[in-house]
């Protein structure tokens, strides 16, 4: 199974429909991690299960998500609700809660994943302003039953081949 990871938008369309259109054949499914700025209802986001950001002031948007991703289970949040910029306890204690093996946050707009007591902690960065490093990007989770392999991508689809991940189950 493979999951897509975008977050952190701010107002962007078109490039959340040619990654979308990028990688329909090859995912399962698509998670926005918040803060879009569109309207729950743009067509822009209909392939992406999307959470509320800070800066998604409209309505129609759930704070959290738990999606099934074959045997596992992911919990898709923005972050800012669990201070993910100070510590990503909150979030871990958050998806040991809910049961999730892996949790996809935004927020902070710096790309990058990380094992916590085996849990995936992702956050795929920014595709409109992304920090610490200069490139746009999001993530594609490839999961088998045993393991769960990271790929981070630039806007255009070139990997960045530095961030890749890799945690077994």
């Amino acid at each position: 199974m493979k999951v897509l990871m975008i977050s952190d938008s701010h107002g962007l369309e078109d490039e959340l429909e040619t990654i979308a259109k990028r990688h329909e054949d090859e995912v399962d499914l698509m998670i926005h991690c918040g803060d879009s700025e569109l309207d729950a209802a743009h067509p822009a986001l209909t392939p992406y299960h999307t959470v509320k950001g800070n800066c998604d002031f409209g309505g129609g948007f759930q704070d959290e998500l738990l999606l099934d991703a074959g045997s596992k289970k992911i919990l898709a949040v923005h972050g800012h609700l669990h201070g993910i910029k100070q510590s990503l306890l909150t979030v871990f204690y958050r998806a040991e809660e809910l049961g999730a093996d892996i949790v996809c946050f935004g927020h902070s707009h710096i790309a990058g994943s990380e094992v916590l007591r085996g849990k995936l902690l992702i956050n795929p960065g920014s595709i409109r302003l992304p920090r610490v490093r200069n490139v746009k990007s999001y993530a594609i989770l490839t999961l088998t039953e045993s393991e769960g392999a990271m790929a981070f991508y630039d806007e255009t689809g070139q990997e960045l081949k530095d961030l890749r991940n890799t945690i077994s189950f």
